[in-house]
């Protein structure tokens, strides 16, 4: 990393954020991926930094969440006995983005339980100025999470979603279609015409089209669990500060009032080593 000039390193990481592997950015870039998966991992963990220390005293109205699921170095069903559960296998993102201003204002890498849901849920509150309108969808350990993380003071509800059979044969990877979706009311007082997680999902195909570890039936995965939160990391910095939403015309963080400004990726990768 320390022989990659800085335009090198903004064209390496330009390219990581764009989709591409780290083996097609090393062909890409000329310079060798243990070179760029450090540089990666560095940039990454500058960008969660940033984040915790940008993202504050949010005006945040209407929060959506959700979860995406990846691996890190073997499926869950191939996990053997003395292999670490903690670090391997399932990985699961949640995510909080608000409806309004598309900003993420948090993120969580971690098993999908309830330790991880409280802690995401417990950084999200403690980022937002106000009381808000929170969406999920029906995982039953958001309702501990959120009376741990909000207490009393959110409007909740849950948008319930069911599918049907799952096909056999070669249909299997289609998703399955919606045949009813309800709208609950867990706590306080949400407006239900505003329960809603359809944004956050997008946000989902965002991600999986962004980080080559997210994209199904790939042999891009990561493996170590590191890589994999500080490509996450990378991607969120990434589209709050520098890339345009093509709705809003400006950066989730400028609609937000964290930034007036347009950030180049060279803005972010300085602030993230600042």
């Amino acid at each position: 990393m320390n022989r990659l000039n800085f335009d090198r390193r903004v064209q390496a990481i330009h390219c990581l954020v764009e989709g591409n592997s780290i083996r097609s950015t090393e062909r890409l870039v000329g310079a060798h991926r243990d070179t760029i998966m450090r540089l990666m991992v560095d940039v990454g963990e500058g960008c969660e930094r940033l984040m915790k220390a940008r993202l504050r005293g949010l005006e945040c109205e209407r929060i959506q969440v959700d979860e995406i699921w990846t691996f890190v170095g073997k499926k869950q069903k191939l996990l053997a006995e003395g292999d670490d559960h903690s670090r391997l296998g399932d990985q699961w993102t949640f995510v909080a983005l608000d409806a309004d201003t598309k900003l993420v204002p948090a993120f969580r890498v971690g098993k999908r339980d309830l330790p991880t849901a409280t802690a995401f849920l417990t950084e999200l509150s403690e980022r937002l100025a106000r009381r808000i309108q929170l969406s999920s969808d029906g995982l039953e350990t958001y309702v501990e999470a959120t009376e741990t993380a909000f207490g009393a003071d959110v409007d909740y509800g849950q948008l319930i979603k069911m599918y049907e059979p799952t096909p056999a044969g070669s249909g299997r990877y289609s998703p399955p279609q919606v045949v009813e979706a309800r709208k609950i009311v867990v706590k306080g007082g949400p407006d239900q015409g505003q329960i809603s997680t359809s944004y956050v999902e997008r946000q989902n195909l965002t991600m999986r089209m962004s980080m080559r570890r997210f994209t199904r039936l790939t042999n891009a995965f990561s493996k170590k669990v590191e890589n994999l939160k500080a490509a996450v990391a990378l991607h969120f910095a990434h589209y709050n500060f520098v890339r345009v939403h093509s709705t809003l015309r400006m950066t989730p963080a400028m609609a937000a009032g964290v930034t007036p400004n347009l950030w180049t990726l060279g803005d972010l990768m300085e602030e993230a080593a600042g």
